[in-house]
């Protein structure tokens, strides 16, 4: 696996709530089952759009070796097993591994508003991380962390740490942050990524990134969108994003994680679009715009289910 370059489309699971903010198995099936048929280059779990931080430690470490046994291997897997503690990174990260993950997905170490580690422990972070495992790394470069990760620093990671391969840059002008983290770290990386949705998507292809990171809104039109790029029709590939390019930023500014789910019970894929409390629903506004724009485009997602 750590020889296996990734590249394509890698999109976050949602986890599958009931009304009553129990894990709905059946649903969750359906959501891998229809992101799988979507064509996906490959499924990233528990992550941020996975709502990981509502989950309780015993939920995740259920739901890592369910969630890769129902994909059975059509596609690779990708667990986050972000913490703070070096200690229990690397041992959710080692579980993930023996459940058959093909990569791990870590933010640099934080906890609320202010309690950070210096470049110093970062590096230590990961180097710790890495001695609990043999399948890469993927480092997520996101505000949510509020840790600054400057590209210097990224490239030292990969170039120190054998095992860190692959970058998730969703930071604020993630196109010039990926110019110069490829400059910079050369062949010691093996996917520059970019994620939030796909919102900048074509300025990080042209960039350099190689794959992207985005919900399971439209994972169909991404995997077309990044295959014609990669193929050299980039004519192709942005005619095709600008025309779902008003349901992406409807995604991404005015829903978040709330949109795949909407969508998904609008399609027929979850039984319920709950986010666990405190999230609240969707705006109905929001919602119905985010409905419309769907219809307008026949996203698969409304008619996977059906």
């Amino acid at each position: 696996m750590a020889d296996t370059a990734y590249a394509g489309v890698f999109p976050i699971a949602p986890t599958a709530f009931d009304d009553r903010g129990e894990l709905d198995l059946e649903s969750q099936e359906r959501a891998l089952d229809f992101m799988i048929d979507s064509g996906v280059n490959g499924i990233c779990v528990l992550a941020n759009f996975s709502e990981q931080f509502a989950l309780a430690d015993d939920e995740r470490e259920f739901l890592t070796p369910f969630l890769i046994d129902h994909v059975a291997g059509c596609v690779p897997v990708i667990v986050t097993t972000s913490h703070f503690s070096s200690r229990v990174a690397a041992e959710r990260s080692r579980r993930a591994q023996a459940a058959g993950a093909a990569m791990v997905m870590l933010m640099p170490p934080y906890h609320g508003a202010t309690i950070r580690a210096d470049e110093t422990g970062i590096l230590d972070f990961f180097r710790r991380v890495a001695q609990a495992i043999d399948i890469p790394i993927l480092v997520q470069d996101a505000p949510v962390s509020g840790t600054t990760l400057p590209a210097a620093l990224l490239a030292r990671m990969a170039a120190e740490i054998e095992l860190v391969q692959y970058f998730k840059i969703e930071v604020p002008f993630a196109a010039q942050k990926l110019r110069a983290l490829i400059a910079l770290a050369g062949d010691t990386i093996k996917g520059p990524f970019d994620g939030e949705e796909s919102i900048t998507l074509m300025a990080d292809l042209a960039a350099g990134a190689t794959g992207t990171m985005p919900s399971a809104l439209i994972s169909d039109v991404l995997r077309r969108v990044v295959d014609l790029w990669r193929g050299g029709d980039r004519g192709g590939a942005e005619t095709l994003y600008e025309r779902h390019l008003p349901l992406i930023n409807h995604e991404n500014r005015q829903c978040g994680l709330r949109a795949t789910k909407a969508l998904m019970k609008e399609g027929g894929i979850l039984a319920s679009e709950a986010c666990r409390h405190p999230t609240t629903p969707l705006d109905p506004a929001a919602r119905a715009g985010l409905v419309a724009l769907a219809h307008r485009l026949d996203a698969m997602i409304l008619r996977w289910g059906r």
